[in-house]
């Protein structure tokens, strides 16, 4: 425990600050996963999850809790991926009705 007058605000401030700065943290880590997995699901709104995981990790940058660069390499995988998402669309799988066997969708 500290003795110094100064010290004791600073060690007041220090837990403000990392009570306020674990909500941003949370925010970005939950927007991210959750633009992560809509790329495994092949959701519709996969665009719309990446740019919210974006504009959380831009405020999160913003408030000084992410350094600007890891944001920025953050946003590029993200982006990055949802480049190749888009390009490519899943490829779906439609059943043969004369062989009952599972054939992927000829390539245009």
């Amino acid at each position: 425990m500290a003795n110094i007058k100064s010290q004791i605000k600073r060690n007041r401030q220090n837990e403000k600050n990392r009570i306020s700065n674990r909500t941003f943290r949370g925010a970005a880590r939950t927007a991210v996963t959750a633009a992560r997995e809509a790329f495994t699901e092949n959701d519709p709104e996969t665009k719309e999850a990446v740019l919210k995981a974006i504009s959380t990790l831009d405020k999160a940058a913003e408030k000084g809790v992410l350094h600007k660069n890891n944001a920025s390499r953050r946003k590029g995988r993200l982006m990055k991926r949802l480049a190749a998402f888009l390009a490519a669309p899943p490829v779906v799988e439609e059943v043969d009705t004369k062989k009952k066997k599972k054939v992927a969708a000829p390539k245009k």
